[in-house]
């Protein structure tokens, strides 16, 4: 594992074009977190968390789905290498990016700024600051390790099914933590797992948009059933947490909902669900253009504007002024996501061929 990184490193480092992209993406997140530290701006910092939750769904999902590939074999996998190994090669800025966020937790997470908000045995025992970075710094080290093996091809099938019990036990740790606790008073026990399979349908739909031409016929078909999957898994546990929260009937878990039933965050959903999951779901439905190259493009870029929408509506109702973090936000997606498309396409050089596994497949 230490050779795998020092390779990578040395090219990294000796290309250009990638190394340009990289500083400008550190030299963001430095500017950042210094500010963070020295001058916290809430508007500022909460509108970095929604623009990191955003981002950080493909790295993750494509360092995931490179892992089930590496256990269960398949063409998909290797069609979709091109996309998924370079995705899952920025991990580690993933983790850089979540510094700011780390420094400046009070200006952030109201347990952080008044534990009194939430009871006393869990701001002791659990939602603290100390533990939250005990627990984030785990999650992020850990998946930065398992992305830069896998997306190098060197990840053997036991370290793949142990790299993803590690994954399933830290995002049910960390998504509570990084974007649940916005609104301590709130319980969901499908939200981490929701985030998971969120984090997959992003990756697979990043693959199908920017894809390579060979992606089509049967390998085509392949990632619009998986499309299909993670984005009725989405679909469903939002729609099933809603139902459970009805049916309980329970003051902390009504006002969760009741702040984003307002006519705005009411339409963004509509919009999130009608043309990010009910359209492209109905597209992928017809085989003839879940194999068509074309028609999966279509399918993975409403599904990821929809993601999008769907992290918004999430995330920014639990702010007091939202006008400042969502033009951050926008903001934020747009750099990362420029930035990263200079990354990737610079990364793919740089990781070379996948090496050939035996029994993959």
């Amino acid at each position: 594992m230490r050779t795998v990184i020092a390779t990578l490193a040395y090219k990294t480092v000796a290309n250009r074009p990638l190394a340009i992209a990289l500083a400008v993406l550190l030299a963001l997140e430095a500017v950042l977190a210094v500010l963070g530290v020295i001058a916290p701006t809430a508007t500022l910092l909460r509108g970095w968390l929604v623009a990191f939750a955003i981002w950080s769904t493909v790295p993750v999902g494509s360092m995931t789905l490179l892992m089930i590939h590496r256990l269960t074999g398949g063409a998909w996998g290797w069609a979709a290498a091109p996309v998924l190994r370079p995705a899952a090669a920025m991990t580690p800025l993933v983790a850089l990016g979540f510094v700011p966020v780390l420094v400046a937790l009070p200006h952030i997470y109201p347990w952080a700024a008044d534990p009194s908000v939430i009871p006393v045995d869990v701001a002791r025992w659990y939602l603290n600051g100390p533990s939250f970075l005990i627990r984030s710094l785990i999650a992020l080290g850990g998946w930065s390790l398992l992305a830069i093996v896998f997306a190098a091809g060197r990840g053997s099938r036991l370290l793949a099914g142990l790299g993803l019990a590690f994954f399933g036990l830290t995002i049910s740790l960390v998504a509570v933590d990084w974007y649940l606790s916005l609104e301590p008073q709130y319980v969901a026990s499908a939200f981490a797992v929701m985030i998971a399979i969120q984090q997959l349908l992003a990756a697979l739909a990043v693959t199908a948009l920017l894809g390579a031409p060979t992606i089509e016929g049967k390998v085509a078909g392949d990632l619009g059933a998986f499309l299909i999957a993670t984005l009725l898994g989405v679909v469903y546990l939002e729609l099933m947490t809603f139902v459970v929260a009805w049916y309980g009937d329970l003051p902390e878990k009504a006002a969760w909902f009741l702040k984003r039933a307002g006519f705005g965050w009411i339409s963004i959903l509509v919009i999130a669900l009608s043309l990010g999951a009910v359209l492209p779901f109905g597209m992928l439905l017809v085989k003839a253009i879940r194999r068509s190259r074309l028609g999966l493009r279509a399918a993975g870029g409403l599904i990821l504007f929809g993601t999008i929408l769907h992290f918004a509506w999430l995330l920014v109702p639990a702010f007091d002024m939202q006008a400042g973090p969502i033009a951050v936000a926008c903001a934020g997606v747009v750099m990362l996501v420029l930035i990263s498309l200079a990354i990737g396409s610079a990364l793919g050089s740089v990781l070379g061929p996948l090496p050939e596994v035996r029994g993959a497949e």
